[in-house]
């Protein structure tokens, strides 16, 4: 290879390990238990959990200290007397979800995800009896989810979380197959006026239809409008809660397309206002996202999001936001306002069947702003063949497996390219040595007589390099797919490997390395490492290149000891069926063969052209000299 070449390679990789390092997500400490008993798991657990809420809510309520004051009691006029300390909760359980809502305000408590287990085994039990192990979404310690708020004629601002409706006396329901169930939560006040929150569930559905009815509100709002707000963000679920903060933010669809609004890590809060139609507005963690719809996206007059990063003690982190959608109060005695709430997994199928395009809240990652090509390749073509072979296979990790086969079989015409394109750079090195030598006091001699020595043989010498550009797009799709799936979340392999979506962990050397932060070890990164490093040495055959056989693979192994465990699994496949694929070129196929091409049959190509190109401007230089 010439040093263009070789420069070339090192640039390629370079932006790969660049890439990857700055979207490596950090570790956090883990704690680990020497006990086998599940209930000492599950109170460490808690006792945990309890601290880090403690901790939120001190550091939350600092970031807010600045902010105006809410009227007290006695202040806010008719509504006062609708203001308790105690509330009632009433309980929904469906096919997929259990419901908590509170009468204070009407609102959500807390959502279990039937479907879907926590982190740890033991999982989480707040009151000791049902739904152990499914994961809870709302940040009930900071404050229930989904109310009204609003500046009365008077100057008071009302918030409805604050407030006790009424409701059914029953406390909780159970919805049979192909079961609905209608609920009122009512707040009544004076001069006949009311607040009435109306919600229908479905058994087999995440999503909920919900009705604000404002009654005889004409003369006590002001500003022509109110909100619809969404104040207590989405509880993080995930044992590493940094990497989970690297997924979560605060999105809308606005302007046809969808916005991203992610706070920053520094733990300043960020703002953002939005005026015009909103589509659909969402606060998302890693894997679950918690949206608002409007039934009329044009009947609402933009949104307000608010956010920000809190870093805990155990050198994780959580993000909180707060939503909230700008609707408008046309004094009536009777407006109604509809919405649909889901409350569920980011998964791809099921948001694109409700529609309103919420399967953009699916994150497929991006490359320097080359969205637009990425995202195609997963969505439409990545995304659906992995599932295709799901159909079939029932284990995912077998599933990468195929997977890795079907797209080195589909790239095998680009790779098969840059493999033959080295090669023949292999053989025609010897013949640049030599005008290296021949030439050494006239570098552009030099250089005009090695692109003479390129077009006699028909070779490229960025041949081995367009086919890896070409395939990146590619690579980058598969990175942002297995990273975000929520198909592989808690699916188990074969051995040590237990959850393809987390690291899988052989050792944990107790404290963390120097510089990168490493402080537990993944068997699929070693093998990553160890493959990556056979296949560079298979490949790389110049001795001033012999650095980057031993440099490249460390640096991958390193920076993919956090990476999930699926990911990991298809890059260590891609890897062995590389090896394979280079090994069957390399020995076993004889029609590499380094000879002059048929000048009459050759085409003028980019090389061609710039080689033609120089020799014009040499001999104009030389012209003038004269």
């Amino acid at each position: 290879m010439d040093r263009n070449t070789i420069i070339a390679f090192v640039l390629i990789g370079a932006i790969l390990v660049i890439w990857l390092y700055l979207n490596t997500p950090e570790t956090t400490e883990t704690k680990q238990t020497t006990s086998t008993d599940s209930t000492t798991v599950l109170q460490a657990d808690t006792v945990k959990t309890s601290i880090e809420d403690n901790e939120i809510l001190e550091k939350l309520e600092k970031t807010t200290a600045t902010e105006q004051p809410q009227d007290s009691v006695e202040q806010l006029g008719i509504f006062s007397e609708n203001i308790e300390s105690s509330s009632r909760i009433i309980t929904i359980e469906t096919d997929l979800a259990i419901y908590e809502l509170s009468t204070l305000g009407g609102n959500f408590h807390k959502v279990y995800l039937k479907e879907f287990n926590n982190w740890y085994s033991a999982g989480e039990s707040d009151n000791g009896s049902y739904y152990k192990n499914a994961i809870q979404l709302i940040n009930y310690s900071v404050g229930n989810a989904y109310d009204l708020s609003f500046i009365t004629t008077d100057g008071k601002k009302i918030d409805t979380k604050k407030l006790n409706f009424t409701s059914k006396p029953d406390s909780k329901y159970i919805l049979g197959e192909d079961d609905s169930l209608e609920i009122e939560f009512k707040l009544m006040l004076e001069g006949g006026r009311s607040i009435v929150k109306k919600y229908k569930f479905y058994s087999d559905l995440y999503t909920i239809e919900s009705n604000i009815e404002l009654i005889n509100m004409n003369g006590l709002i002001s500003n022509n409008s109110y909100d619809i707000v969404w104040g207590s963000g989405i509880r993080f679920v995930e044992e590493n809660s940094v990497n989970e903060a690297n997924y979560s933010n605060a999105s809308l669809y606005y302007g046809d397309e969808k916005v991203v609004f992610d706070a920053p890590s520094d733990g300043e809060k960020l703002e953002g206002d939005f005026n015009g139609r909103v589509d659909w507005l969402a606060v998302r963690n890693k894997y679950f996202a918690a949206v608002m719809i409007p039934s009329d996206p044009s009947s609402v007059e933009g949104a307000y999001l608010e956010g920000n990063t809190v870093l805990l003690s155990n050198s994780g982190m959580n993000e909180f936001y707060s939503a909230s959608l700008k609707v408008p109060f046309k004094g009536t005695n009777l407006e109604t306002k509809s919405f649909r709430l889901y409350m569920g997994p980011v998964d791809y199928d099921r948001l694109k069947g409700i529609g309103y395009n919420l399967e953009a809240l699916v994150d497929f990652g991006s490359f320097f702003g080359l969205e637009f090509i990425v995202r195609p390749i997963a969505e439409f073509v990545l995304l659906p063949l992995f599932n295709f072979i799901h159909l079939f296979i029932p284990n995912f990790g077998f599933v990468i497996i195929i997977f890795s086969l079907i797209i080195k079989i589909v790239v095998y015409p680009l790779t098969k390219k840059s493999y033959k394109s080295m090669k023949k750079m292999q053989l025609l090195q010897p013949k640049i040595t030599e005008l290296k030598e021949k030439f050494k006091d006239d570098p552009q001699k030099m250089n005009k007589e090695t692109m003479k020595l390129y077009k006699t043989y028909g070779v490229n010498p960025a041949g081995g390099c367009l086919p890896l550009l070409l395939q990146m797009p590619i690579f980058i799709a598969l990175w942002g797919l297995f990273q975000s799936a929520i198909e592989l979340r808690q699916q188990p392999f074969i051995m040590w490997i237990k959850d393809l979506s987390r690291p899988d962990v052989i050792y944990d050397l107790g404290f963390q390395l120097p510089l990168f932060g490493i402080q537990q070890i993944s068997g699929l990164a070693l093998l990553m490492g160890i493959t990556t490093f056979a296949q560079q040495k298979m490949s790389i055959k110049d001795p001033k290149q012999q650095s980057l056989v031993y440099i490249m693979p460390v640096m991958l192994t390193i920076l993919f000891m956090t990476f999930p465990s699926g990911l990991n699994l298809y890059y260590f496949m891609f890897n062995v069926l590389s090896i394979a694929q280079q090994y069957y070129i390399n020995h076993k196929q004889s029609d590499v063969e380094l000879k002059p091409v048929d000048k009459s049959k050759m085409k003028k190509g980019f090389m061609s052209r710039l080689m033609e190109a120089a020799d014009q401007q040499s001999k104009q230089q030389q012209k003038r000299r004269k």
